[in-house]
């Protein structure tokens, strides 16, 4: 085959490696590939911490809503005003139209 030629590499000043073509190019990609790989788990790991953390908020948010209701405490008896009690305040306030008077007097 013709890429089965043997290739020099230097590593180090003195450090030298022979090598076939083949073999440099796939190390090199997996080297290359490394830093990819890492983040890529990182964003998995980030994007399952989430979700987690939202299906608990969710659960919990579910038995809020299916737990039983306690029933109404029953009406007190409607009771009669008495004749000394005062009247009520107004608490209605007056109209705009009412606050500044254009006839004057």
């Amino acid at each position: 085959m013709a890429n089965w030629i043997a290739v020099t590499v230097t590593i180090w000043p003195g450090q030298v490696l022979d090598t076939k073509l083949p073999v440099l190019i796939l190390a090199s990609f997996l080297i290359g590939s490394i830093p990819t790989w890492i983040a890529l788990r990182a964003t998995r790991w980030t994007l399952n911490r989430r979700l987690d953390n939202s299906e608990r908020q969710l659960a919990d948010l579910r038995a809020l809503a299916n737990r039983p209701v306690d029933p109404a405490p029953p009406p007190a008896p409607a009771s009669v005003p008495s004749p000394a009690a005062p009247a009520p305040v107004n608490d209605i306030p007056p109209a705009p139209t009412d606050l500044f008077r254009t006839d004057k007097p």
